[in-house]
């Protein structure tokens, strides 16, 4: 049995975050990463899995100014790691245009007022009219016949390329941390292909059994496992007045670069869900992608078969107070509408059909023949129900109802925050063991 001081179970963005800040930040010396495949990042964090976007709350009006004040600092600490990478030759965060684009006078008047409200935490940000936007975005001003001007009234809040920086690999990332992490004069130790499928505590221990025969010790974990952390609560007897649906995401993707940088839409306030936006896709030449769709699944994971099943099954923990949640959303003609027409994305030779229509917001004059949909692109996102409340929570969730474990669900902007929510875990690993946090250090090199 191989004994540790605290094991962090998941390698995506988020458990590789912890990983490297466990061992450079702590006095902790025996640190294990445990990953579920054979690499780093390979589910929700590589980058055909999400939309290579740093939700920084500048163009995502989802967010408030309070989420925004949140969010931009630990967006900041991305791309400052993400830079001193890039000064060593690992080349994984890029700056490109960006823009929030309304359309029609409601919410036109939306984003000027946002604007306003939003300028002073985002010093880089600019205003464009219908005329800046035939400029930076042409086709996103001319209408269906790609001639003559699109008649709606139309502004934008964004940057231009090199104000900030936008884009990111999260699958990159994940695979530098771990490495820098392993490099640190500590006993780091990472396993691949390690699907844990029990844990239990005794004798002040947490035991962890894998379901290659393995068996490790702890005395604290924290399991950063996507939705899989709810259904390993679950298993532990813990988060059971918790349940998750799990939402993909799908995307659709052009032929040839037909925008310069990301549009993204003014949110539905009545949606949980992120808006249509566009993108220049690093894995795809930068040719443009769209998305994404939301639409439930019955897996915890995309693209690997039936296996999750069972576990989406334990995960749901299906009973009235899920209906009824479940139920209430669906009451709202607009939720569901959308979630009906999600499905439709996914039917062959209906989808494209419907979602060029969709895309026409940002690009009137695009026709189906223009997209084609992204086989093996996109990602599951835990939308976690908290049955005490009798409401879907629309951010981060964790579970720490036993002293020195910790399950995180991590639904977006889970990646972008990923720095800032490890060093909140790992203040609390540090307070559970009696263990140092180098704040300095911290402060110097990510804030």
């Amino acid at each position: 049995m191989k004994e540790f001081d605290v094991i962090v179970i998941g390698a995506g963005i988020s458990g590789a975050a912890l990983f490297y800040e466990l061992a450079r930040y702590t006095d902790i010396k025996n640190i294990a990463l445990l990953e579920k495949y054979n690499a780093p990042a390979t589910l929700n964090s590589k980058a055909t899995s999400n939309s290579q976007t740093i939700h920084c709350g500048d163009i995502e009006t989802n967010y408030s100014a309070q989420k925004a004040a949140k969010v931009k600092p630990n967006a900041d600490m991305v791309v400052k790691y993400a830079l001193k990478e890039k000064e060593k030759g690992n080349l994984f965060v890029y700056s490109h245009q960006k823009m929030v684009l309304a359309v029609g006078d409601e919410e036109c008047e939306y984003l000027t007022n946002r604007y306003e409200e939003f300028k002073s935490l985002y010093p880089y940000a600019q205003f464009f009219d219908k005329t800046q936007l035939k400029k930076l975005e042409p086709k996103v001003v001319l209408g269906k016949d790609g001639v003559k001007d699109r008649s709606e009234n139309i502004v934008a809040m964004g940057a231009e390329a090199g104000k900030s920086y936008t884009t990111i690999d999260f699958g990159k990332m994940s695979e530098s941390l771990v490495k820098n992490a392993t490099q640190e004069n500590k006993n780091t130790f990472v396993a691949f292909n390690q699907e844990v499928i029990k844990l239990e505590k005794k004798d002040g221990y947490f035991y962890i059994f894998t379901k290659n025969y393995q068996e490790y010790r702890a005395k604290a974990i924290v399991v950063n496992a996507g939705a899989h952390s709810l259904y390993l609560a679950h298993k532990m007897g813990v988060g059971l007045d918790k349940s998750c649906w799990p939402v993909a995401g799908s995307f659709y993707l052009t032929k040839q670069k037909l925008l310069n940088g990301k549009v993204y839409t003014v949110q539905n306030p009545k949606l949980p869900f992120a808006a249509l936006h566009g993108d220049p896709d690093i894995m795809a030449d930068m040719n443009t992608r769209f998305g994404p769709t939301a639409l439930v699944i019955p897996k915890l994971e995309r693209y690997r078969g039936l296996k999750s099943m069972p576990e989406f099954f334990e995960a749901l923990k299906f009973d009235k107070i899920v209906a009824k949640v479940s139920l209430d959303m669906l009451k709202d003609k607009d939720v569901r509408n959308y979630i009906f027409y999600n499905y439709l994305y996914e039917i062959p030779m209906l989808n494209k059909q419907l979602f060029a229509k969709k895309i026409g917001k940002i690009i009137p004059s695009l026709k189906p023949e223009d997209i084609y949909y992204a086989h093996g692109f996109g990602g599951v996102r835990p939308q976690v129900i908290d049955k005490t409340k009798g409401e879907l929570l629309l951010g981060e969730a964790s579970i720490n109802d036993i002293e020195g474990i910790i399950f995180n669900m991590t639904p977006s902007p889970g990646a972008t925050s990923c720095l800032g929510n490890a060093k909140k875990d790992t203040l609390s690993v540090c307070e559970y063991l009696g263990a140092k946090f180098d704040e300095d250090k911290f402060q110097s090199e990510l804030v």
